[in-house]
């Protein structure tokens, strides 16, 4: 039984982080908003910002999370938990460039749109190896993982 349960761990653990950090991440912006609400006034534009940020943030979450834990676990762990790094950083970029002008956080929103269409095609295709495996007998798994993990590195470009 422990043998089971260490190889479902090692099939899930790097998705598991990157949850753990995006959880984390998701602290910092509550921090940052309750923070910028303990002014004196709490209708400040930079409150109005962050506050728009963070909801605009925690409404791609969910999706966020639903396409990394399919991706990675329908077909690879180690890209999709990398494309959930780029992810966070793309987020963090977006939240950060919402502070200041409305036009630094574009970068950031186009780049984490980018990362979640990836992570979205992963699982796709994921679920469409494993429908020819079972269905048809072709096995095609290994192959798309070995493209998946070099595409993955081509969401760094910019």
């Amino acid at each position: 039984m422990e043998a089971t349960e260490a190889n479902v761990m090692e099939n899930i653990f790097l998705l598991v982080l990157v949850t753990l950090m995006s959880a984390l991440q998701n602290v910092f912006f509550a921090r940052k908003m309750e923070r910028e609400g303990t002014t004196d006034s709490t209708k400040t534009a930079a409150f109005e910002r962050v506050s728009c940020a963070n909801r605009n943030c925690m409404d791609a979450y969910p999706t966020f999370i639903a396409v990394m834990w399919c991706a990675g676990i329908c077909l690879s762990q180690a890209p999709a938990a990398f494309a959930g790094l780029v992810y966070l950083f793309a987020r963090q970029k977006y939240f950060v460039g919402y502070m200041g002008q409305s036009t630094q956080s574009t970068p950031g929103f186009l780049f984490g749109k980018r990362v979640l269409s990836f992570l979205f095609l992963m699982s796709i295709i994921g679920v469409l190896s494993h429908l020819l495996s079972h269905y048809l007998g072709a096995d095609y798994k290994e192959y798309i993982q070995t493209v998946t993990k070099a595409a993955s590195t081509l969401l760094l470009l910019p």
